[in-house]
């Protein structure tokens, strides 16, 4: 997870953007703290979409066959299959 801090410069950033412009090296810091942010985030999203398990009302497994493989590989939810 990003820190409080490095969220609070984006974001004071983002506003000095808007505001009055911002210098080449303000950009490329805030260029910087978008890309550990976006990669922060990726990495969050695919553990989240890689621990879903789909099941039916009648109890049937409708997980995709990528993610049950990434499951497998993983060790999550007890994968065999």
């Amino acid at each position: 997870m990003l820190s409080s801090a490095k969220l609070a410069r984006i974001n004071e950033l983002a506003k000095l953007q808007k505001s009055k412009g911002l210098t080449e090296a303000e950009k490329e810091e805030q260029h910087q703290l978008r890309q550990e942010y976006l990669t922060v985030f990726r990495q969050h999203m695919a553990r989240q979409v890689e621990g879903v398990k789909i099941v039916d009302s009648d109890g049937n497994d409708l997980t995709p066959d990528k993610v049950k493989r990434i499951q497998k590989a993983k060790g999550i939810h007890n994968r065999k299959d």
